[in-house]
């Protein structure tokens, strides 16, 4: 379970990633890589922990078995994480704390739909959020910090790597 927790958090950073190393190449100065690390961190917490609340709804109301929820939820994700390496992303200054919050918002959105098949990931609720928030700040500090030094073609590959994670971990839980 630690071990599918870690790649769960590896395949939910790798979006976090890949724009971190697009916005550190656009010159982010040191004090908003500090917050925006922590801002994208703190949501990777909060958004599993909302969806897990969430899902246990959805699993009263819509009674099927949560590992073919969880394992359905993985696999959209890893087809929406593989399509969007693909479109060119517009990139707007970080200049302000509404855009730092609107960065980390954005890409802790697929946390939250983890988040609804937690109990069957994890039998801890607090686990997986806290590796998911120590996992997305490592990689979105390292990746501000090395954007500056890395071509925008990894940021596709690590993209495409985190939508193969979570496709491995999809079919996993589907069969």
């Amino acid at each position: 379970m630690f071990l599918t927790n870690i790649m769960i958090a590896i395949g939910l950073s790798m979006d976090a990633f890949s724009l971190a190393i697009l916005y550190g190449t656009s010159g982010i100065n040191k004090k908003n890589i500090s917050y925006l690390s922590f801002i994208v961190g703190i949501y990777h917490f909060i958004m599993p922990i909302l969806g897990f609340y969430i899902g246990r709804c959805i699993l009263k109301i819509l009674p099927m078995k949560p590992d073919i929820l969880v394992g359905s939820i993985f696999l959209i994700l890893a087809i929406q994480m593989f399509l969007s390496a693909f479109k060119e992303e517009e990139v707007t200054p970080l200049n302000k704390i509404s855009a730092l919050f609107l960065f980390g918002f954005t890409v802790s959105i697929d946390s939250f739909t983890v988040g609804i098949g937690l109990g069957t990931i994890s039998q801890s609720i607090l686990l997986p959020p806290i590796l998911f928030s120590i996992v997305s700040f490592g990689f979105t500090f390292l990746g501000l910090k090395l954007g500056k030094f890395l071509n925008q073609s990894f940021g596709i590959i690590a993209t495409i790597l985190g939508s193969v994670l979570l496709m491995i971990l999809a079919f996993s839980y589907i069969f």
